[in-house]
């Protein structure tokens, strides 16, 4: 693993031992910001079951403003604080020590991008979706919520505030985009 472009550009990262964890590809990765283009820069980003934190550390590295991650395990807490240290991005970031449905309960403050890597086959991504769509205001307005998930594990979710409205597939990993629905009507999708 490794930091792909911007102020960090070709640093490693460290992984989280064990198998608890399933960090995204570098394939998808690079494709995942491709996506999201020069609009990482000067965003708020958060990185929620953030693992290794490479997505929220390479979002620092384009020059997002800021990224939160937020993580419950130990072993990943300490890999984040690593890897940020290594980076020298842990200025514009913070590292909170949560339960992921707990953290989202709480008052929001609203993200451009909110991306969500749970543990496989657990059905935590559409619960976590629909903890946004409970309170949507953890998004901007034209904020996205970017869900990481094994093909295997995708469903059609309908949501009464958010829609997706876009997915796309390397490999082992799908990436599915979300959004409010007034946003996702106004791109036409």
């Amino acid at each position: 693993m490794r930091v792909i472009s911007g102020k960090a550009r070709g640093r490693k990262l460290r992984a989280v031992s064990g198998l608890g964890t399933r960090p995204i590809t570098d394939r998808a990765k690079t494709a995942l910001f491709n996506i999201l283009g020069n609009d990482v820069v000067g965003s708020h980003f958060l990185d929620l079951f953030a693992g290794t934190g490479q997505v929220g550390i390479e979002a620092l590295s384009r020059r997002a403003a800021r990224a939160v991650f937020v993580e419950q395990g130990a072993a990943a807490l300490r890999t984040i604080h690593a890897n940020l240290k290594s980076t020298q991005l842990a200025a514009d970031a913070e590292v909170i020590r949560a339960d992921v449905f707990r953290y989202l309960m709480q008052s929001p403050h609203p993200y451009d991008y909110i991306y969500i890597a749970p543990p496989q086959y657990r059905g935590m991504w559409a619960q976590t979706l629909g903890l946004i769509d409970q309170c949507p205001d953890w998004l901007m307005d034209d904020g996205w919520a970017i869900v990481q998930i094994n093909p295997a594990e995708y469903e059609a979710l309908a949501f009464e505030r958010l829609a997706q409205f876009d997915q796309r597939t390397y490999g082992g990993v799908m990436l599915c985009f979300y959004g409010r629905q007034d946003y996702v009507a106004a791109l036409g999708k």
